[in-house]
């Protein structure tokens, strides 16, 4: 009788997340995990995998923690997310004089930057979400300045950037935007959407090091907070933004890049069809390693606060009558169906921004037209973002195949949702936001994201506001309870789901012979109360079955 080769690694001593965890009452049961070769070798008792251990395995005793797969994000910016640690970082604040303090301080503290740049600042610490050059002007009078704000659907901007931009009352907004401009018509600094390239184009460009360096600082935050493959969802150049393919494509040369990633290749929402030779060409090219790009990505919206996410009824305006803005369609809803048929029978996977429930409709359309064409094939579009859904869509997701990829961070009372977007939706959309329950009752397929920098990569607090609907530390009101899902929804959503829209087949359960892309936690969180799901931190994280993370406390 052949003897069985020693196993690698042995996970012993917890309980683990398998597919059979079905229930949140149950919860997953103990078990012993063995890797072999990179490979999950061996799941089941203890007592069936002593045998697998030799005298050069090694034993991790999980001590009564949970082993799970490994989180991926199945909508991410890594790069931008890199770069902006390094510049005027605004993530932090939350008050106007908070904001202005740190870009006072930045400044000060980098007299030899030609333009200050960064971003991440709330929308809700200035009045309408729309702060003006005249609070940036006294703070840097003499250099331009150029901060995207947290949800990167608008800039703001000093008297300076303006200027060398030649904005001025006379210029027309474009088609895919808005200049923000005061009673006289004069502009106030404010850039959206589209608006914001007229100043973003000017900014001094990263170099080819500053993304190889950004990509590899943000894979280290990632692995720290378990994440083991992510879904860039913009490989290619936007709004100022920097192409990151250089960046992978360096990375997986030289075997830095640990992770496991999907590259969306952007669509450019200003011109047609005449681009996909280009994007196959791009895809053959920037497949290497760890990193592949076969997805597009199409943005069909903008974002509510702003009132650029695509609406089937206007807007309401703050005495809660109707406007005549029904947001911004980035792509004529009759030739979507034609680029998404064509891109699905060349292979790709579409992946849409769609947050508003005209976007979902017009991008369920175009799916269903591709279905209709090319048959079922396996290019599993998914559609992220989905704060409005009209009740007549959710069950087309699981009809179509179409992926719900969420940002669940999103789903909960804040000011950014309570004072500029509630009263602009008014009561029957509201409650139409961020249908992750009626989502998963109709049979779609839940995969999960961060949209980093947008809001925190941290899968555990997304997987508490999932079960909560309520953000960390906060104690409610609870936004939407019917919405709510379980905790191994949810986990399933951050792990199964997006290996499922990442084409990643062998990774996202914990299952004999998948990869051992693996992510122990510092606790079992189905043993305590979900209010405490967020308390839950990361101690040791593998791909493949090397750690690329260790908790001090590991």
């Amino acid at each position: 009788m052949r003897t069985p080769r020693h196993a690698d690694l042995v996970f012993t001593g917890g309980p683990v997340l398998t597919p059979a965890t079905r229930a949140d009452a149950d919860g997953p049961r103990t078990a012993a995990v063995a890797v072999t070769g990179g490979r999950i070798s061996a799941v089941g008792d203890p007592h069936d995998v002593r045998d697998l251990i030799g005298p050069r395995t090694e034993v991790v005793d999980l001590a009564g923690r949970l082993l799970l797969p490994g989180f991926q994000d199945a909508h991410i910016h890594p790069v931008p997310a890199g770069l902006e640690l390094t510049q005027c970082d605004l993530t932090a604040t939350k008050a106007a004089d908070d904001t202005l303090a740190a870009v006072r301080a930045y400044a000060t503290a980098h007299p030899d930057r030609e333009w200050i740049t960064g971003g991440g600042w709330s929308m809700e610490a200035f009045d309408g979400g729309t702060p003006t050059k005249d609070l940036l002007d006294p703070i840097v009078p003499d250099r331009p300045v150029y901060l995207p704000n947290r949800d990167h659907h608008g800039a703001w901007a000093n008297s300076r950037a303006l200027a060398l931009a030649g904005i001025t009352r006379d210029t027309p907004d474009p088609s895919d935007g808005r200049i923000e401009r005061d009673a006289s018509g004069e502009p106030t600094g404010m850039l959206q959407e589209g608006a914001m390239q007229l100043v973003g184009r000017l900014a001094p460009p990263s170099t080819a090091a500053d993304r190889l360096a950004a990509l590899l600082h943000a894979q280290r935050t990632l692995h720290a907070l378990g994440i083991t493959a992510w879904q860039d969802a913009l490989v290619g150049s936007f709004l100022g933004m920097d192409d990151p393919a250089d960046a992978y494509l360096a990375a997986a040369r030289d075997g830095s890049l640990t992770a496991r990633v999907a590259g969306a290749l952007w669509w450019d929402r200003a011109r047609g069809a005449e681009q996909i030779p280009e994007l196959l060409a791009r895809r053959d090219a920037l497949s290497r390693g760890r990193f592949r790009a076969r997805t597009v990505k199409i943005m069909l919206d903008g974002v509510a606060e702003n009132g650029t996410a695509a609406l089937l009824d206007p807007y309401l305006d703050r005495c809660g009558c109707a406007t005549g803005n029904r947001g911004t369609s980035f792509i004529d809803r009759k030739l979507l169906p034609d680029y998404v048929t064509e891109l699905d029978a060349l292979g790709f996977q579409t992946h849409f921004h769609a947050l508003g429930d005209r976007a979902v409709r017009d991008a369920l359309d175009a799916v269903e037209a591709a279905r209709a064409a090319n048959g079922r094939t396996d290019t599993r579009p998914h559609l992220a973002h989905l704060q409005v859904v009209h009740p007549d869509d959710i069950p087309r997701f699981a009809r179509l195949g179409a992926t719900a990829t969420i940002q669940p961070l999103w789903a909960a009372h804040e000011p950014q949702m309570d004072d500029l977007t509630i009263p602009f939706l008014g009561p029957e959309r509201s409650a139409q936001q961020y249908p992750f329950g009626a989502l998963l009752r109709a049979g779609a397929t839940l995969a999960a994201g961060s949209d980093w920098p947008v809001s925190s990569p941290d899968p555990l607090e997304g997987v508490h506001v999932a079960v909560n609907r309520v953000l960390p530390g906060e104690t409610g009101p609870v936004f939407l309870p019917g919405q709510r899902i379980g905790l191994t929804a949810a986990l399933t959503a951050y792990t199964a789901g997006s290996a499922h829209v990442n084409h990643l087949d062998d990774t996202g359960t914990v299952r004999t012979g998948a990869l051992a892309d693996l992510v122990v936690l510092d606790r079992d969180p189905y043993a305590g109360p979900p209010e405490a799901i967020a308390e839950t931190r990361v101690v040791l994280t593998y791909v493949g079955g090397e750690r690329v993370h260790a908790a001090d406390d590991a």
